[in-house]
């Protein structure tokens, strides 16, 4: 009886709630309300409608006849960007997220040739005018998945390409490649690009080229700007890996061009003056400060295709050169020296060598040829009292690993100067005039082996076990102290 009772007063008040918000909401309601729901009702229809308004006139392009569509679209391309395309494909037309045409599998011609096969194109235009097909502007175009194929005679394509007026229209390029193939089609080089966009700078008046990019696994960032008045072309490229950025200023000539590049590497600022035409390019490179620490010529003739260096400096630092993250590494393991094609030769001369003030006279030699690099002939000093020549040398890498295999003649100049600083025993001080030794070194592991050594033209085999697995420190003293013990007991050995 009691659950009853409770059960009929909850009815009761669920109903004398629902009548109370009844009254006070119907009390409400007059003519001012009403009016009220009324314009509010007008504005929701009117929004609506406009927003189907909006939407219809998004969708106009739909109507026209997609024949028409695809020739004024080329016709605009043509004009806007100099480039012929072909669509082998339909065009459709989207509007979300903006108004755009988007169609497969065409190609691009330049000067009368096709130059690029491209999976997508997309092509954004104003909301301007969308009623006509004639008045419509385009404002942006995306190539996507494209593979252009560049040589001697086009090989200016992306440049010539800053020549156009950016100012109202921007151009992209996505995930494509560039593939350079020489006179008998075969590739030379692949370069991949990531994004790539051209664009004008209006506070500048200039045509601007940002692009990301990979060549032989070396991701690179290149911008260019070519001004209108086209007197100069200005370039940078940064190659992070490498911890090098490179600024370049390009003046346009009848008969050659000049230019001024400047390097940043490893916190390290040079300049190159150059100049070039369609046979050949030929710098100067130094660096900024005013007494020059270092100062290289070089020319690089393109037919046929080799080139030399040549250069002075107070001191030369190998570990750029040959450390684990050196230049030569990189360049080795990217590959890009492979090239058959590639011939180079690269002599420099230098006082000492950083970090190793006893080694002086520095001539390094050197060519590389099929991703090989030789060092025959480089020589070097040990304080004027022994003179080393490296022959038969390879530098390489294996396993990811830089090494370098090669022959040292050893001539000893001073031999009393060379026992003294070894503080060999007076009763080990045997005559020795030449040393030959062949030897493997590992740049990354700092460890070298010694394979042979002829003492005044005798192989002495026993020696070999001396100079198994040399490991090099980084702390020179312990180096120091290390090595003379290891050479006074090879002399003991030799001695018997």
């Amino acid at each position: 009886m009691n659950r009853h009772n409770y059960f009929v007063k909850v009815l009761i008040k669920i109903n004398n709630f629902i009548n109370s918000l009844l009254e006070r909401n119907l009390n409400k309601l007059n003519v001012a309300n009403l009016k009220k729901i009324l314009i509010n009702n007008k504005i929701f229809l009117s929004t609506f409608f406009l927003a189907i308004l909006f939407l219809s006139y998004l969708s106009l392009p739909n109507i026209f006849n997609q024949n028409q569509v695809s020739i004024e679209l080329k016709k605009t391309l043509a004009e806007k960007l100099n480039l012929e395309f072909n669509f082998k494909k339909k065009l459709k037309y989207k509007f979300l997220p903006r108004p755009h045409f988007i169609t497969n599998e065409s190609s691009l011609i330049f000067n009368e040739k096709k130059i690029s096969e491209i999976n997508k194109i997309k092509i954004y235009v104003s909301l301007e005018n969308l009623f006509s097909l004639k008045n419509m502007k385009i404002k942006n175009v995306v190539i996507e998945e494209a593979n252009f194929n560049l040589n001697k005679n086009n090989y200016g394509f992306f440049i010539k390409l800053l020549d156009n007026n950016f100012k109202d229209i921007n151009f992209e390029i996505l995930d494509s490649n560039i593939f350079y193939r020489n006179s008998e089609n075969e590739v030379l080089f692949i370069n991949n690009i990531i994004n790539a966009r051209y664009f004008y700078d209006l506070n500048e008046s200039k045509n601007i080229l940002y692009s990301k990019n990979n060549i032989f696994n070396l991701d690179y960032l290149i911008e260019l700007s070519d001004y209108e008045k086209k007197i100069k072309l200005n370039s940078k490229i940064k190659i992070e890996s490498l911890n090098l950025q490179i600024e370049n200023q390009f003046l346009y000539g009848e008969k050659f061009n000049i230019g001024l590049s400047e390097f940043n590497l490893l916190n390290s600022k040079s300049t190159v003056e150059y100049k070039t035409n369609k046979n050949y390019f030929e710098f100067k490179l130094f660096d900024k400060f005013q007494k020059s620490k270092y100062t290289y010529n070089g020319k690089l003739n393109f037919r046929p295709f080799h080139s030399n260096l040549e250069g002075s400096a107070i001191e030369i630092n190998f570990d750029y050169l040959f450390s684990t993250n050196g230049i030569i590494k990189q360049l080795l393991k990217t590959e890009l020296l492979n090239n058959r094609n590639i011939d180079f030769k690269l002599n420099i001369s230098a006082n000492k060598i950083k970090n190793f003030d006893n080694f002086v006279n520095i001539f390094l030699n050197s060519k590389i040829q099929e991703g090989l690099i030789d060092l025959d002939e480089t020589k070097f000093s040990w304080k004027n009292h022994v003179d080393f020549n490296l022959t038969n040398s390879l530098i390489y890498v294996k396993n990811g690993k830089l090494i370098l295999d090669a022959n040292s003649e050893i001539n000893i100049i001073n031999l009393d100067e060379v026992y003294k600083f070894l503080i060999t025993p007076k009763d080990l001080r045997k005559k020795i005039n030449k040393v030959n030794v062949r030897f493997t070194y590992m740049f990354d592991d700092k460890t070298l082996n010694i394979n042979d050594i002829i003492v005044d033209g005798t192989l002495y085999k026993n020696l070999n076990s001396n100079f198994n697995q040399i490991l090099l420190k980084d702390n020179k003293l312990q180096n120091k102290i290390y090595l003379k013990k290891m050479l006074n007991d090879a002399i003991r050995n030799y001695v018997g």
